[in-house]
């Protein structure tokens, strides 16, 4: 019994392990219609065998444990630039994965519990609880829906554009369904099993039809020209900057060196987030004379910078986009609301500072959550442009960024070197061609240590500053395509799709079981 067991367990985190070769920077999502469907299988066979809801909350912790360690392992990185926090690396590399995995376990227990009669209600019920607790793995506690199963398809554009239509929990329920149909016909060689199977298949192919005739009609679009040119760049510099007391002056002019500026060219410089250790907003104008050589009237700058504020007589921290004219005046910010857990705050500082325990990417307190994020509108020399800002982190959330799309393009700015050369700089880019989908938006993408970027609305990177290299890329055209039917009703749609599953189930289970 003990042996078998330990074959089970061993075989589980085996699949689970196997499923993470499909996310980036691999994206081999042909292996998870045999990881998913033997997961689906082992499932089904234990149904007959036991009702341990304990031992089927197993079963799926083992699953999403062996899929979240191998990853997210890269999030450990983060705590090797401070001595202080080196010793909680092998608890990161466990804990993380482990507390993931509790949301698999739930997907294995409610399929127990909610077991069905018929085959086909059966599948639909698995790729229903599936997608929901994706969904709420998105929302709770903050919510981290990193690495959903629909990143497998990243590198596949043309069957993303769907997106624009479900969103991405819609499309991300479809693919589970997708992923575990073959299993049905191993349960049953039936009519109704088989054509079930062939009616995903095909309806991926319908995306794929759908996504080709966005590309072509985007491509076919005229373009609007900009007054201004939008400068991205990409940068390298290390983190060792946080501990070693590097020299703001040396940063700003590596970073002046690689923007290029022109003085008769009217542009929006955008650098990354982060960039100063020990240079608040306010406090850049203070290096202002490294400034006034190197630029004039016809520039601005967008800058992920550190915003100290008064408030009720206390002193807030903000991690802030920051825009400024040539002379360093503010003319807009704004302050980031979906804070790093333990990165950007501490949960329970109170208590676990008490234990020595303080945020990772800042030397004082926490990060307060700013307020609001509103479309940022930038007037200067008879140019009017409207950005939505994001930093960092807040770019994995889908149908959560906006409720007024009408904005030019979405700006975000990102700190990867926290996770080093590892895969995680690679995934975190990923999210931003979902949102440039769902949104019918360009992202302007601007990362030190990761991919700097211009991504269209139909998902293409149109120019990038690869990871692990410096440099810059330009926007001076866009092409326009009409608001997306997410951009309009966001998760709404991903609500209709769990409510059509449901009626599929009710419906298949009135009938003879296969």
């Amino acid at each position: 019994m003990k042996k078998k067991l330990f074959t089970e367990i061993i075989f589980l985190a085996f699949l689970g392990i196997l499923t993470s070769l499909s996310l980036a920077p691999f994206n081999y999502f042909i292996i998870n219609f045999f990881t998913f469907s033997l997961f689906y299988l082992f499932l089904n066979k234990k149904l007959k065998q036991n009702k341990n809801t304990k031992l089927f909350f197993v079963y799926g912790w083992i699953f999403g444990f062996g899929y979240f360690v191998t990853n997210l392992y890269w999030i450990s990185i983060s705590l090797t630039f401070d001595q202080s926090f080196k010793f909680l690396i092998p608890f990161t590399i466990i804990l993380i994965p482990s507390f993931l995995a509790l949301f698999y376990g739930f997907i294995s227990y409610f399929f127990l519990v909610l077991k069905q009669k018929s085959i086909i209600s059966s599948f639909f019920i698995f790729s229903l609880i599936f997608g929901v607790i994706e969904f709420l793995r998105g929302i709770i506690l903050t919510g981290f829906p990193w690495n959903l199963i629909i990143y497998s398809f990243s590198k596949e554009l043309e069957f993303l554009n769907i997106t624009s239509i479900i969103g991405t929990y819609g499309l991300n329920l479809f693919c589970i369904s997708l992923f575990t149909s073959p299993a049905i016909i191993f349960l049953g060689k039936t009519k109704k099993n088989i054509v079930v199977c062939i009616f995903f298949i095909i309806t991926s192919l319908s995306f794929y039809f759908y996504g080709s005739t966005q590309r072509d009609n985007f491509y076919n679009a005229d373009n609007k020209s900009y007054d201004y040119k939008l400068r991205i760049i990409g940068s390298n510099i290390t983190l060792e900057r946080f501990y070693n007391n590097v020299n703001s002056v040396s940063i700003i002019n590596d970073l002046i060196k690689l923007s290029s500026p022109n003085m008769s060219e009217k542009t929006i410089f955008v650098w990354p987030e982060g960039i100063f250790t020990d240079i608040s907003q306010k406090k850049l104008e203070e290096y202002s004379s490294l400034f006034d050589k190197n630029f004039n009237k016809n520039h601005l700058f967008i800058i992920g910078t550190n915003n100290k504020a008064i408030e009720n007589g206390s002193i807030n921290y903000y991690n802030s986009l920051t825009i400024y004219d040539n002379e360093l005046n503010i003319i807009n910010y704004y302050n980031k609301i979906n804070l790093v857990p333990f990165g950007e705050f501490l949960p329970f500082e109170n208590i676990l500072k008490v234990i020595g325990l303080k945020p990772l990417t800042n030397n004082y307190q926490s990060f307060s959550k700013g307020k609001t994020r509103d479309i940022i509108e930038i007037k200067h020399q008879n140019s009017n442009l409207k950005i939505l800002p994001l930093i960092c982190y807040e770019i994995i959330y889908s149908g959560k960024l906006f409720k007024n799309s009408s904005f030019d393009f979405i700006i975000t700015i990102s700190e990867d070197g926290w996770f080093g050369k590892s895969i995680g700089p690679m995934q975190h880019f990923e999210h931003s061609i979902l949102r440039a989908i769902e949104s019918g938006k360009y992202i302007l993408r601007s990362s030190n240590n990761g991919i700097a970027a211009i991504i269209n609305p139909i998902g293409a990177v149109e120019q990038s500053v690869d990871f692990g290299k410096s440099g810059y890329v330009d926007l001076t055209e866009m092409r326009k395509i009409q608001p997306t039917i997410f951009s309009k009703y966001g998760n709404k749609i991903f609500g209709l799709l769990t409510l059509l599953y449901i009626l599929l189930i009710f419906s298949f289970n009135r009938t003879k079981n296969e």
